[in-house]
């Protein structure tokens, strides 16, 4: 990582939900932010992943490692309540994390059941909301908030199926709440990376196409990485960015604005 931005959130407090592995787009978003000077506080899912993450937040001098399952009741105020009562505020919070069950991304969105809809909506989407709702109270000198979404969430991605309208009421989600807590000076983002080899992308058939193509379309003629998404987050959560809210970044090479 480099240290070009070496400082510039020194002093900020930073929240990341979402790190598995060292694969996973919250862990090159973890390490920028470490890398311009953030403190950090990473989640883990539950008691199997926490072997994995463990280590990467030691890696980072982590002040605190917390269990979070946003589909357990109480787990989310549990992680800001010791948020709290640790630092007393917080200035950057991530939300990267997507799941549906197999049933649902199995087949078409036509043939989705109600209820793996629902829960899909729930952790993919909601949450984010449930996050920013306890959040915002420990922003008392404003803060950033961010969502990860996908182009699937814009434009029909074959086999994305439930996702893409997840995505789709995800980013919707952070339009509104960038204008509901704007007046408090809290900038709310959402970042769309390009086709990635994390873990949640396993889950998709033909995911090497989608990565085949996102080279062959884009612009730049590269697949982005982690550390890309990590920098261009780190930026939208200085002050250089202070003007800027309520949009979706994109961090594809470009690959979006191709037809």
């Amino acid at each position: 990582m480099s240290n070009r931005n070496k400082g510039v959130l020194s002093g900020k407090r930073a929240l990341i939900i979402g790190v598995a592995n060292e694969n996973s787009i919250a862990w090159g978003c973890a390490r920028a932010l470490h890398a311009a000077g953030a403190e950090l506080a990473i989640t883990y899912l539950n008691d199997k992943a926490k072997p994995f993450v463990e280590p990467l937040a030691r890696e980072l001098g982590a002040e605190l490692l917390l269990p979070l399952d946003v589909s357990v009741a109480g787990q989310m105020e549990d992680a800001f309540a010791a948020i709290h009562a640790k630092w007393r505020r917080l200035d950057i919070a991530l939300h990267s994390i997507a799941f549906a069950p197999r049933e649902a991304l199995a087949g078409g969105l036509i043939d989705c059941p109600a209820d793996a809809f629902a829960r899909a909506m729930d952790v993919s989407c909601h949450s984010f909301i449930r996050m920013a709702r306890l959040a915002a109270p420990l922003m008392t000198d404003g803060g950033s908030l961010f969502a990860m979404s996908y182009m699937g969430a814009s434009k029909v991605v074959p086999n994305y199926n439930v996702m893409g309208p997840c995505k789709a009421a995800l980013e919707a989600s952070v339009r509104y709440l960038a204008f509901e807590l704007g007046a408090k000076g809290i900038r709310v983002h959402a970042i769309s990376p390009g086709p990635l080899r994390t873990r949640a992308a396993s889950g998709l058939k033909e995911f090497d196409e989608l990565m085949y193509e996102a080279v062959q379309k884009s612009p730049i003629g590269e697949l982005v990485d982690i550390d890309d998404v990590g920098v261009a987050l780190t930026y939208l959560a200085t002050d250089y960015a202070r003007r800027l809210t309520g949009s979706t970044f994109y961090v594809d090479g470009g690959h979006n604005i191709m037809a």
